[in-house]
């Protein structure tokens, strides 16, 4: 009797931290129905895209994937899933490369839908959650993501998500603590804790801070960070239990959208400039020389440019270290895409750059700080025969070495500084690193 070959699996995720989160536990439920997991450059009998739709941008980037999965795997079966294909089914189902879509509630019951045509799969959104984190098989990142929280009961002006993902719903401490120590005992040493919304995790009748206080008490784990928390959830609590966790990292991401009250207001933001400014020397006061990254959306219906200078003004004299800067994105559904004075593709191009030069000068100056000190460094990944990884503020470093560094936190040296060109300093490690 011919032993039938083992079946395999590739992955592609787009998008963001939760995401990442969602396609590990889903990379595991194919390992325990036996599949082997190659990389997504291999031929596989399944290709599993889990997709985005934060952006028109991003809609592109998943159709621009799924052609080119179907192209390296003629043979293959190409699942799409995630909120693009939430939003869009319609749209993929035009597409011959396309064999079976899954909306952000079926994508985790893939092993019912597996045997199916693309066009009986449902795209129902329910209120159930479902946990989600890291698995060793996830690819490069040695930091692992564990999904707190799906969903969102905001609904700004901009935002497509809380109709791809329904409304806020959380994961339980103690199953929250279960899926950390399962992480850790699988090697992660650095754990980020993921969701829409995480700041809304008090929703559950449960605090943010309770959670981790919870989480930092597991053994064997190294370094914590939060992903994004909008401004209005950020509390003393929350801060002084980060503080005095002992390992949370030097690093928050807040976003802004917009410094004009104006826009803010449109926007449906749950709080004004000085609100917001208020919340970062709160955080400073904890964490006096942290890194904070922010989103930025430029180019929204009617920005003047009064409005524009205002933002850059504000970001020129914030602590604003990490910029991540996108053109509005008109979605369908949302009201501010029903707004009247939209803004034309190349002044919003204009006004990215504008911000993101302001933003490499930030971070150069930043990291000058850092230049001539260790830092702790958590090497992820070798990549131009340079190792590469991440130091409590989430500044990225490269080494020359020919040892193995992957998942090594390292007492690194630095000996310069971040550049608008390539983007991260470099380091270099001591003689006993490894012995």
């Amino acid at each position: 009797m011919i032993k039938n070959e083992q079946k395999t699996v590739s992955f592609h995720t787009l998008g963001c931290r939760l995401n990442f989160s969602e396609t590990g536990s889903i990379a595991k439920k194919f390992e325990d129905n036996g599949y082997k997991i190659v990389p997504f450059e291999s031929s596989s009998d399944v290709v599993y895209l889990n997709t985005c739709t934060v952006t028109d941008g991003a809609d592109s980037s998943c159709r621009n994937l799924i052609r080119k999965a179907k192209k390296s795997n003629p043979n293959s079966k190409i699942i799409v899933t995630g909120c693009y294909a939430q939003m869009e089914a319609e749209k993929l189902q035009s597409m011959p490369e396309v064999d079976l879509i899954l909306g952000n509630t079926e994508k985790y019951k893939v092993f019912d839908y597996l045997n199916l045509k693309k066009h009986e799969a449902k795209i129902d959104l329910t209120n159930e959650f479902w946990g989600a984190y890291s698995t060793p098989s996830d690819f490069k990142h040695t930091r692992g993501f564990l999904k707190i929280q799906d969903g969102c009961n905001y609904i700004c002006s901009f935002c497509i998500i809380p109709f791809a993902r329904g409304r806020s719903r959380t994961i339980s401490i103690q199953e929250a603590r279960s899926n950390a120590k399962a992480m850790i005992n699988e090697g992660y040493k650095e754990i980020v804790l993921t969701g829409v919304n995480i700041g809304e995790y008090e929703k559950s009748g449960n605090r943010l801070e309770d959670l981790v206080s919870e989480i930092v008490q597991i053994d064997g784990l190294k370094r914590l960070r939060l992903s994004s928390v909008e401004p209005n959830t950020i509390t003393k609590t929350l801060l002084e239990t980060l503080k005095e966790s002992g390992k949370y990292q030097n690093h928050f991401h807040i976003p802004l959208q917009s410094a004009s009250d104006r826009i803010l207001k449109s926007m449906r933001r749950k709080y004004s400039i000085n609100e917001y400014r208020e919340k970062l020397q709160l955080i400073e006061s904890y964490f006096p020389h942290a890194a904070i990254g922010a989103d930025i959306i430029t180019g929204y219906p009617q920005e003047s440019i009064d409005e524009f200078e205002e933002t850059y003004n504000f970001l020129e004299l914030s602590p604003i270290t990490h910029f991540h800067v996108f053109p509005y994105s008109k979605r369908k559904g949302t009201s501010a895409s029903k707004l009247e004075g939209h803004i034309s593709t190349q002044l919003k191009k204009e006004r990215v750059k504008i911000l993101n030069s302001l933003g490499d000068k930030k971070i150069e100056n930043y990291s000058k700080q850092f230049q001539g000190l260790a830092s702790e460094v958590l090497f992820e990944q070798k990549k131009k025969g340079y190792w590469e990884g991440y130091t409590p503020e989430f500044l990225r470093v490269k080494v020359t070495s020919d040892q193995d560094l992957k998942n090594k936190i390292i007492n690194t040296k630095i000996i310069s500084s971040y550049s608008d060109k390539c983007h991260q300093m470099t380091g270099v490690l001591p003689e006993n690193a490894l012995r």
